[in-house]
């Protein structure tokens, strides 16, 4: 029996909160799922019974306090992102923080200074670093097979897929924004990971809201309120230049009139080759013996899956006390370009990024 294993709390217990509990107590040799919070007590208790979690707590705050809690899960709406995690890293336990980092570029900064002056690590939660398509151009990347990799173009188009109409997910107070901070992170998380961590210096962006306001192009996800409100955008358009002139053309939606599988995608272009991600798929694009080369690259059958990884990396960054390659820096920068894609959109000129102080 391990006796060092890691205790783990989480906070919410929906449907993102439920995925985590699901991966985690698949590790059982390495941590403990001990207690679980959620405004709607009857769904953490349902969270509870079917993972054997033993404390069913009524509040974040008796979770982050509780002594038999090593770690805490944070997966609730964006807008209680910066307030608990704080808490918790002041409170001497590590942070797994579901994406975004935070509502906004303001709340993330204070989330990267509290993890500065804690010993405490903080990883944000973007599962698609983890997927076996990404890690294996990342593979082929750190080897140089690339070269330097100039420019970039990442997306993720749904054709119908407002979640949540109504609801946390489409009120700009509280989610932060439509598809640009809920896939749109994604992407942009994924391709700046990919492409070295290039530091983004300057934004062109717009941003339209064509299907929400007229309660078209709803998807499958969460339950809509028809009395709420939708004051986000629906599709996001930007381009990002970096300090060392590097460039990344980011485009998502929840809603478009267009040809499109649904599916996240990344291309690289580099000196040496280039490739590409497609969901489950990819390719490395080169050129030998003067002609187009290509490997195609795909999911193993029985991968394990990029959550599991997820889990497990987490669990060996407290382990080993290493700084997490998702770190509170990574979700701050990411944080920092939405809200300036957003300006871009709202004054309709470029925006250049503010690093001073940080």
């Amino acid at each position: 029996m391990n006796e060092n294993k890691v205790k783990i709390g989480i906070i919410g217990a929906g449907n993102i909160g439920g995925v985590h509990a699901a991966q985690f107590s698949r590790l059982g040799d390495e941590c403990e799922l001990t207690a679980i919070t959620d405004v709607f007590r009857p769904q953490a208790a349902k969270r509870a019974e079917k993972h054997g979690i033993k404390h069913v707590l009524d509040t974040p705050d008796e979770l982050i306090k509780h002594p038999e809690v090593d770690a805490v899960i944070i997966g609730v709406p964006n807008q209680y992102h910066a307030d608990l995690a704080i808490k918790a890293l002041k409170a001497g336990k590590h942070v797994l923080l579901e994406k975004p980092m935070a509502l906004n570029g303001t709340e993330a900064r204070r989330i990267y200074e509290a993890s500065r002056q804690t010993d405490k690590l903080l990883m944000v939660s973007h599962q698609m670093r983890f997927e076996s398509v990404p890690m294996m151009i990342k593979e082929q990347i750190d080897r140089g097979e690339l070269g330097r990799i100039y420019t970039a173009k990442t997306g993720w188009y749904r054709r119908k897929g407002i979640p949540g109409w109504g609801t946390w997910f489409t009120r700009m107070n509280e989610s932060g924004g439509g598809p640009l901070i809920d896939i749109g992170v994604h992407m942009l998380d994924l391709a700046l990971y990919l492409m070295g961590n290039p530091k983004p210096v300057s934004v062109y962006g717009a941003t339209y809201a064509e299907f929400g306001p007229k309660q078209r192009g709803i998807g499958t996800w969460g339950k809509p309120n028809w009395n709420g409100v939708f004051d986000v955008e629906d599709l996001a358009t930007a381009l990002i230049k970096m300090e060392d002139g590097t460039a990344l053309s980011l485009e998502v939606s929840w809603a478009v009139h267009m040809d499109t599988d649904n599916t996240p995608f990344i291309h690289l272009m580099g000196t040496e080759g280039g490739a590409s991600y497609r969901g489950e798929t990819g390719k490395l694009l080169m050129e030998r013996f003067d002609r187009p080369f290509e490997v195609e690259l795909k999911k193993p059958e029985e991968d394990e899956g990029e959550r599991l990884r997820l889990s497990r990396y987490f669990l060996e960054c407290i382990r080993e006390g290493k700084e997490p390659m998702s770190s509170a820096w990574t979700g701050l920068t990411n944080n920092m370009v939405l809200d300036a894609i957003y300006e871009s959109s709202r004054t309709g000129h470029e925006v250049r990024l503010d690093w001073s102080g940080i």
